[in-house]
């Protein structure tokens, strides 16, 4: 049975904490697992998580300040050591690609690590395309090159068994038929796949970190099932956000509300806050988000809400 899952290793902003570490985020997709910013402690993070360097298959880097990429030369280093041997295109901005040499080369090792950069250049370039999904990026407004990163699934189709039955289609002519499009069914007669299926959209991921409110968050965001968006920031902190293109927990709040998101996952939370602080990420992120709302909490394990109809 396939799992798409998100799991946090990571939800501190620039300096870690005693109970966040530097940002990581492992997205789980079937047979898929995109790393996300892995962040110092990265490769220690994954073995609490009971997550090995095999299981990673793609990497998506934002940006180059180091709360979101001093992970990188542990995750190479333990892909030569555990003679991973899948290919694992690791994408970037290119702008940042002699920041990814210095770590991908930042001490002496077995050099056998499967990961190959994959610099991005434009505004919203095409990453990675698979089977069962399509990784697009955006760029973000932070103080350094930055992109945000959209996972797609394609639409489908969804069968209606009791129309299949209607009109005489089973067994292997339901394959054909969602296929295909058309089939013959028992009595010869031509039986259309709009007349038995209804369409399925796709499931949509999205990961926005570092930034300010922008329409281009919004856009990756756009009708995801799951958001991953940055919320370093309280409210009251709001001029110190602005300072540092970042977001405060009601602006994340809002680009989830403009792009019609179902589940978002506040994280990137500032040293400064205490546990009692958690309930006010929530409730500002509320006041102008209807859908579901969590913050983020290091190994935690998060489904990927079931696909919205529509």
């Amino acid at each position: 049975m396939s799992v798409r899952e998100l799991v946090i290793l990571g939800s501190s902003s620039a300096v870690p904490t005693k109970r966040r570490n530097h940002n990581g985020y492992f997205l789980r997709w079937d047979s898929s697992g995109i790393l996300f910013d892995p962040g110092e402690g990265t490769q220690r993070q994954m073995r609490y998580a009971g997550l090995s360097a095999h299981d990673v298959t793609h990497m998506c880097v934002t940006h180059f300040h180091g709360d979101h990429c001093l992970g990188i030369p542990g995750i190479i280093q333990r892909m030569s050591r555990d003679q991973v041997a899948h290919p694992v295109p690791a994408a970037f901005p290119a702008s940042g690609e002699r920041f990814w040499r210095r770590l991908r080369n930042a001490t002496a090792f077995a050099d056998d690590s499967p990961t190959v950069g994959h610099p991005l250049h434009g505004a919203e370039p095409v990453v990675f395309t698979e089977d069962t999904f399509t990784v697009t990026a955006g760029r973000l407004q932070h103080r350094i090159d930055t992109y945000g990163y959209r996972l797609a699934e394609p639409d489908g189709w969804r069968m209606l068994p009791q129309r299949l039955a209607e009109r005489g289609v089973s067994g292997p002519a339901v394959g054909r038929l969602r296929s295909q499009g058309v089939v013959l069914n028992d009595a010869g007669e031509r039986v259309e796949l709009t007349e038995c299926a209804v369409p399925r959209r796709g499931h949509v991921f999205a990961f926005v970190m570092d930034t300010a409110p922008c329409p281009q968050a919004v856009r990756l965001a756009h009708d995801a099932d799951l958001l991953v968006v940055e919320s370093t920031y309280l409210e009251r902190e709001a001029e110190l956000a602005a300072t540092y293109r970042h977001m405060t927990a009601r602006q994340a709040g809002q680009v989830a509300a403009e792009a019609g998101v179902g589940t978002m996952v506040l994280t990137h939370i500032s040293e400064r806050y205490e546990p009692g602080d958690d309930a006010r990420f929530l409730a500002e992120a509320g006041e102008v988000f209807s859908g579901d709302i969590v913050l983020a909490r290091d190994l935690e394990r998060i489904p990927v809400p079931r696909r919205r109809e529509g």
